[in-house]
């Protein structure tokens, strides 16, 4: 044995066997992997999962996690056996709007790199005999899907890593968590303690109760899902063989909700179009009674839940006619809040780690990223829609917890809008402008539980009073969801008069005591060491020089600094960060705080009207703190704007907020004031050339491709990431984010769509809105550095191509005069 740590894997799943086996890569090896169940068919998801791999997904990384798996599995074998049959993968469209999702799809393969087409009937016909032409509008192909076994996947890597000393111990159940000084140091089991410096929870619907043996929510609700296979189909006869199993394309019917896959010469057919069904794992038969036929996993078929779907699988394969459903179970998968997997190490307890809720399409480039994670501090996926400290508190409680998760299983096929927001639970977080806010007929969205005002109605007559350069063009249908034209009245009236926007749900953080400032220098890119009262736009990176977040930072006191973050990452990441009796205390303010974004030519005289402290040019410089009274209501202001307008962020207590709304609003009507939202606050940010950390920038990529070089001070002293970033200094840029406006001054994409140059894709768009300032459409993309200012691309959006020009930013007041007047 080596000096590795002392790993143990709970659950000997899909999971817990790639993450003993890439630790193994790694050169670790003191790994032992338990499960309550016996070995290597351990009786959870992965014993009975269909094993379908769709490598296309909305999501970046969870293609990338997809794509790492069918790579790996293709170089398995089990005896002699296939663990990834690669047959491919078709979705089928018998719609309209189900076709045109399907180009929306192949764009987003395109942008992840996945080779994709999307194709005729007839040639669905010719990959997928079985269906009927008559049926279908067409379809989409990936070559590269297929079918993992992975049953065979989990044997073959047992044995691959016991070979190398991992030890794996089945019928072994986990009852409690040893620790010790907030460390992990041992799994207690019915047969003594196992020692470990590191423990890692693999063991899907029942992570849960491991996360609980520590205090760690894990937001999982296991669900049960129908699988059915038909008798013999002739049609299938004799076109595999019981080795090969499958010779056609895996096969997805989202409309209704239906896939399919072949088992030699009879049909597995998978259904979410039934009645979500939770599942109490603690009413579960016991986990040691496991064969290929009865695990606790799988549950008693509901054949009445069924009977739908079996009646459209017979519309869409008419050779079902012949046959009937022969047998079927209701199997047992996770399901999350937000769909995503969890990924993370315990806030309380160091070495505690979990990697939950991933299915087999993506078990191995999780287990790859958790294995980066462990060995080297980071992976090299941006894994920020993954970790489990993504969710704020309120997002982990049971309630929420089961409703949010249900209904990820009732719209796992459905064509999801990127702004769509959840209809249920609503109104759990909302600004003390909450009622005002409503009374101006706002349309809101959700984020992170929070209430946020897209557009507010009461604005609606300002449209027709557009200058005529002001009035945006007519969008498609697709564009035109959740937006209104009344956010070109709202960007308008920032740009000529005052509006105020709700910046309250932006996270806030008090980072306070003698260590603060050595805290933050540390953590930062800028120079925190500053005058009290200044404003610091700054980034915080991983040690390999990846933009984790982009922050705020202003010095309110000698020892006390405000910082605007990104979300619940930038406060679990200062945590951990800041050292135990170093003098430093951080706590999230943003419930008991709101803020107001001020922002507009007459930003000026409005807040002079209402105070008597000085906001004059020389009195209140740009990037630049004061704590102030507006309207007799104490209030820090920081003089800064993300609409690229003259204005202050003020913040105030909540108590405090609804008061100092109705006084700026009362006083803010001889200005022209508006209450202005989300969808004018990205047109205005665009124009000017701000970016969105998670949207267009991540752990992916370094300052000076986001064009953020300006936020680095090398000069300052060491921080996190300065010396990667010394050794960039010395390589040219290969890839930047590059601004684009759209050349037909009407075309609105909405991101993540492909970017071609000269005809070949090469990048995609993160951020898009229609700037109604300068009267086109922007759109912000990674593309090759050679790619410069007057380059001619094109995007493809829903299988049209729109071309594009590369653009010099920003796009508007490049001199900066508006912001600093």
């Amino acid at each position: 044995m080596g000096t590795s740590p002392r790993v143990v894997i709970i659950g000997a799943g899909i999971v817990g066997a790639n993450l003993a086996d890439e630790l193994v890569a790694r050169g670790w090896d003191a790994i032992t992997v338990v499960d309550q169940g016996p070995v290597p068919l351990t009786g959870g998801s992965s014993s009975h999962a269909p094993g379908l791999v769709f490598q296309t997904n909305a999501a970046k990384t969870m293609t990338e996690f997809a794509r790492y798996t069918v790579e790996k599995f293709l170089g398995l074998e089990d005896e002699g056996r296939w663990c990834f049959n690669q047959v491919g993968g078709l979705e089928v469209a018998t719609t309209p709007a189900r076709l045109a999702e399907l180009h929306r799809r192949h764009g987003w393969a395109t942008s992840w790199g996945v080779d994709s087409s999307v194709v005729e009937p007839r040639e669905c016909v010719r990959l997928h005999p079985l269906l009927d032409e008559k049926q279908i509008l067409g379809g989409l192909y990936v070559p590269t899907d297929g079918l993992a076994k992975a049953s065979r996947v989990v044997a073959a890597l047992a044995r691959r890593v016991a070979a190398r000393g991992v030890q794996f111990r089945g019928l072994t159940k986990v009852i409690g968590i040893e620790q010790s000084g907030g460390r992990v140091t041992g799994v207690r089991t019915a047969d003594g303690v196992l020692p470990a410096d590191i423990v890692v929870s693999c063991a899907g619907f029942w992570g849960p109760e491991i996360g609980a043996m520590v205090g760690m929510d894990v937001p999982l609700l296991p669900l049960a899902h129908q699988y059915a296979k038909t008798g013999r189909i002739r049609e299938l006869a004799g076109r595999s063989t019981e080795f090969a199993e499958a010779s056609l394309p895996i096969l997805r019917h989202q409309e209704q909700d239906l896939y399919f896959r072949e088992h030699v010469d009879r049909l597995g057919i998978g259904s979410y179009a039934h009645r979500p069904m939770p599942v109490d794992p603690r009413e579960l038969p016991d986990s040691t009674r496991v064969s290929a036929t009865e695990m606790p996993s799988m549950l008693p078929f509901t054949a009445a839940d069924f009977a739908p779907s079996w009646k459209q699988a017979r519309l869409l394969l008419p050779s079902l006619e012949a046959t009937e459903v022969e047998e079927g179970f209701n199997g047992i998968f996770s399901f999350t809040p937000d769909g995503g997997p969890l990924i993370g190490e315990s806030a309380e307890v160091a070495g505690f780690w979990i990697a939950e809720a991933v299915w087999v399409t993506h078990s191995a480039g999780v287990a790859r990223s958790v294995a980066q994670l462990l060995v080297n501090g980071r992976s090299e996926i941006d894994l920020h829609g993954c970790d489990v400290h993504r969710f704020e508190q309120v997002q982990l409680s049971p309630d929420y917890v089961s409703e949010t998760a249900q209904q990820n299983f009732v719209e796992i096929y459905d064509i999801v809008h990127p702004l769509q927001p959840r209809l249920s639970p609503r109104d759990l977080r909302v600004s003390p402008f909450h009622a005002r806010q409503r009374e101006l007929g706002a349309v809101f969205l959700e984020n992170a539980g929070w209430e946020r005002p897209h557009w507010f109605e009461a604005n609606a007559d300002l449209v027709a009073q557009l200058p005529p350069e002001w009035v945006p063009p007519a969008r498609d249908e697709w564009a035109a969801r959740f937006h209104s034209p009344i956010a070109a009245a709202e960007a308008w009236r920032t740009r000529t008069a005052v509006a105020l926007y709700d910046m309250t749900p932006l996270k806030r953080l008090e980072i306070t005591g003698s260590g603060a400032l050595a805290l933050l220098d540390r953590l930062t890119t800028g120079k925190m060491d500053k005058s009290v009262g200044s404003v610091t736009y700054t980034l915080a990176l991983d040690e390999a020089g990846g933009v984790r977040s982009d922050l705020t930072v202003t010095r309110l006191s000698e020892n006390t600094f405000q910082v605007g973050a990104n979300g619940n990452l930038d406060l679990d990441h200062f945590r951990r960060q800041a050292p135990p009796g170093d003098g430093v205390r951080i706590r999230d303010i943003t419930g008991g705080t709101c803020c107001v974004g001020v922002w507009g030519p007459r930003a000026r005289d409005l807040v002079q009207a209402l105070s008597g402290d000085d906001f004059s040019p020389e009195g209140f410089k740009y990037f630049r703190a004061k704590r102030v009274r507006v309207g007799g209501i104490p209030v820090t202001a920081l003089r800064l704007s993300y609409v690229g307008e003259l204005g202050w962020e003020l913040y105030a207590s909540a108590d405090n907020g609804l008061r100092l709304w109705d006084l700026l609003w009362a006083r803010g009507q001889q200005y022209g004031i508006v209450a202005a939202g989300r969808a004018a606050f990205n047109s205005l940010r665009l124009e000017k050339g701000y970016r969105a950390w998670g949207t267009d920038m991540t752990t992916e990529h370094d300052p000076y491709a986001a064009g953020l070089g300006f936020a680095v001070r090398m000069r300052k002293g060491d921080f996190v990431g300065r010396a990667a970033l010394h050794h960039m200094s010395a390589v040219p840029v290969e890839r930047r984010l590059s601004c684009l406006v759209i050349d037909d001054g009407r075309s609105v994409v909405l991101g993540q769509e492909p970017v071609y140059v000269d005809g070949v894709p090469c990048g995609y768009v993160t951020s898009a809105a229609f700037g109604h300032t300068i009267g086109a459409p922007i759109a912000y993309a990674w593309l090759p550095a050679a790619a410069g200012v007057g380059t001619r691309v094109e995007i493809e959006y829903f299988g049209a191509r729109i071309p594009a020009t590369v653009t010099a930013e920003p796009l508007v007041a490049p001199e900066m005069a508006r912001i600093r007047c």
